[in-house]
């Protein structure tokens, strides 16, 4: 009998969850959720937090060789910025019952993971403009989504970072605007490291929507808003015509305008190599051990 009533209640709790998240309404920490619902939560915001923190590690080893003095300041700043969204995240994942030190054991043994972007070495300094202008342009893409996540905590966290996000995504833009309009060695070291970047950055979006485990239930449960391609897509079309500005190229041979879609059509990026560099044993890798 007690295991049918609490049954019972579960169910009634499930239709007022559903409800509330059919109104818009946000989900607060005292809140009844489901048990996946508060897991998937878990497992988003750590290994977005996670991201935030190992993003700030190859911008920090870049600080003390920035071109200028202008240079060096805005990179700290930006570094800076990366360490606070990470705390607003592990915050925000605490409040779901999870701890600090839970989350970050999880990251320490390999449990949880983190954006593999940020195992693709740097190899000179327009990279660290391309993980600007690139990595947290596709940050960015995919994060003002998340100021509409359901989840309340999660929601207002994403407003700050989001603001601090645009402006490490423009300073990603002007170094690399810096060397495209420099000497014809600045922009070829510009044009390198668009063609190492383009493709990892599209991987940031996740795998396509027929092959992510996860994105239909977020977007069932308003986690998330938009789904891989639909972000992917938008960034294409964004980035393409500030690539045009600067005179680079898209390193993508299928890349062309399609007139009936209004959209850009593109290749698909090779899931296999990205796996080899998240080993540690891809062609990137092999690049940054010869320069050793």
């Amino acid at each position: 009998m007690t295991l049918i009533i609490s049954q019972m209640e579960n169910l009634n709790m499930e239709e007022w969850f559903d409800a509330k998240l059919q109104k818009n309404e946000m989900i607060e920490p005292k809140d009844w959720m489901p048990d996946n619902y508060r897991k998937h939560l878990i497992r988003q915001i750590s290994q977005h937090a996670h991201s935030e923190i190992i993003g700030m590690l190859p911008e920090g080893n870049w600080i003390t060789r920035a071109p200028s003095l202008r240079a060096k300041i805005v990179l700290m700043a930006k570094v800076q910025d990366e360490g606070g969204h990470g705390l607003y995240l592990y915050t925000a994942a605490e409040t779901l019952g999870t701890s600090r030190e839970e989350v970050l054991d999880a990251l320490h043994t390999g449990k949880a993971k983190y954006s593999s972007i940020f195992n693709y070495p740097t190899l000179t300094w327009a990279d660290i403009g391309m993980v600007g202008w690139l990595v947290d342009g596709a940050a960015i893409m995919n994060q003002v989504m998340l100021q509409r996540t359901s989840y309340g905590p999660y929601s207002r966290a994403m407003v700050r970072i989001c603001k601090e996000e645009s402006f490490h995504q423009r300073q990603g833009y002007e170094s690399v605007c810096h060397l495209a309009f420099g000497t014809p060695e600045q922009k070829a070291m510009a044009q390198d490291a668009l063609n190492r970047w383009w493709w990892p950055t599209l991987m940031m979006f996740g795998p396509t929507d027929d092959k992510s485990p996860n994105s239909a239930q977020a977007i069932k449960w308003k986690i998330k808003r938009e789904s891989n391609d639909q972000l992917r897509q938008r960034f294409v079309n964004q980035t393409v015509s500030q690539a045009e500005y600067l005179g680079l190229t898209i390193p993508d041979p299928d890349l062309k305008w399609n007139e009936e879609r209004q959209a850009y059509d593109f290749g698909t990026p090779n899931w296999d190599e990205f796996a080899a560099v998240v080993a540690g044993n891809g062609p990137c890798n092999k690049e940054r051990l010869q320069l050793v």
